[in-house]
């Protein structure tokens, strides 16, 4: 069975930082893309980094320079890490890995930023 377990959501002030973890199933991870989305309140799921079974990575601009993408392979992980975090980041966080026209979802993660 296939399952992405997202944790590492909460809470935290304006400009502090957050690292999100996606543990994959091993069938999946070494072959898949793997992504962070997220999803804000009343408004539709965005595509905020993805990473390569090869190691490229991409970013959308408003998150560029703040937020960083990684993999352990050996941990079938994937990470995202959150720095210079504002309110406008706030969405449920959600770990996507694609293979071909393939998509599995994981069941997202909160992160709020509020003083």
């Amino acid at each position: 069975q296939v399952q992405l377990v997202e944790s590492g959501g909460g809470l935290v002030q304006p400009g502090g930082s957050l690292k999100l973890s996606c543990a994959a199933t091993k069938s999946i991870f070494s072959i898949s893309t793997m992504g962070w989305y997220r999803q804000a309140p009343g408004k539709e799921r965005d595509l905020v980094a993805t990473i390569t079974s090869g190691g490229s990575t991409n970013y959308v601009d408003s998150v560029k320079g703040r937020f960083a993408i990684s993999r352990d392979n050996a941990k079938n992980t994937v990470y995202l890490q959150m720095n210079s975090l504002q309110p406008e980041d706030t969405a449920v966080y959600y770990c996507n890995a694609a293979f071909g026209t393939i998509r599995w979802w994981g069941q997202g993660t909160q992160v709020t930023v509020s003083s």
